[in-house]
């Protein structure tokens, strides 16, 4: 972005003093008016004093990333999983509420890490929603339903709450995999299923590739997701549906086993899925590589 500087005025100006208003800067007495100078220079230099940053009042690319992060609200945007990882006031205020109702999530750092993921899916769970781990607007708000519980309280976890990861690291980092997109819904959560394998742990051996590249020999199987129908170019591999989500890696299992014969690959149909549909297509990312987990974690898969 182009830095804003002393004199510089426009619609541009006019964000950073709403957000600056917004955390509780005094911006003079002529409000978003668009100029920066006198009282909103000075609010920014105090924004910037009070981050460690300090220097010339200019709002460069790491200013305003600050100011975004700071005028985030629970609710703004869904927050899940994925890298790069989500960060913000609005996961910061996750991350308190979580903590204080018993959900240990870790440090409140305001990333959306790993243990935010478990933190949230199992608040999800006690309070009766779809524990996916995705903080859309039903968990957003029953969170903010039990305000009056959390807010102001001590952000550290009840001492029976342990912190702890979503899926198990180590399965996904011994288990070398590839997966591929058959279609244009297939690719979105192919590309969803590889980032939250390396979002769960750098030393994730999922492998984003295509669907007609050869597969790699490291790899133990491929799974080509697919919107709907199996792809001509996997015919004859094992089907399975994401839906429904029961014993989904019982039925994963099965197909890994039958693979065998069909050059270690499953399909994978996700359903008709729109790609607009940024919920569901990470939840199913969720789904798939969860069941992947439960398939290997102290398991021997012949395939």
């Amino acid at each position: 972005m182009k830095s804003i500087r002393t004199g510089d005025r426009g619609p541009a100006v006019e964000d950073v003093q709403r957000r600056l208003r917004q955390l509780g800067y005094d911006i003079g007495p002529t409000g978003v008016d668009g100029y920066f100078m006198g009282r909103t220079a000075s609010a920014l230099g105090s924004f910037r004093d009070a981050l460690g940053m300090g220097g010339e009042p200019v709002v460069d690319d790491v200013t305003w990333s600050a100011l975004v992060d700071a005028t985030f609200t629970l609710g703004d945007r869904m927050l899940y999983l994925r890298l790069p990882h989500f960060h913000g006031n609005d996961v910061r205020v996750l991350q308190k509420a979580l903590n204080a109702l018993g959900f240990a999530c870790g440090q409140v750092d305001g990333i959306f890490g790993t243990y935010c993921e478990r933190a949230l899916g199992e608040f999800q769970r006690n309070v009766g929603l779809v524990a996916d781990g995705i903080a859309g607007d039903d968990s957003v708000r029953a969170i903010y339903g039990l305000r009056h519980i959390w807010e102001g309280k001590n952000a550290r976890p009840h001492s029976a709450a342990n912190a702890a990861p979503a899926r198990a690291a180590c399965v996904i980092a011994r288990t070398p995999f590839e997966v591929a997109g058959a279609d244009e819904t297939g690719r979105d959560a192919a590309e969803r299923v590889a980032n939250l394998a390396a979002a769960t742990t750098p030393e994730a051996r999922a492998r984003l590739v295509d669907v007609d590249a050869p597969q790699g020999p490291e790899a133990r199987f491929r799974m080509v997701l697919c919107g709907d129908g199996t792809p001509s170019a996997a015919a004859g591999c094992p089907v399975v549906r994401v839906e429904p989500e029961e014993a989904l890696a019982a039925r994963l299992l099965t197909a890994f086993e039958a693979s065998r014969s069909t050059g270690r690959e499953v399909v994978i149909e996700v359903g008709r899925l729109s790609v607009d549909d940024e919920r569901m297509l990470q939840r199913v990312a969720v789904r798939v590589l969860d069941a992947v987990c439960a398939v290997f974690d102290g398991r021997t898969v012949a395939c």
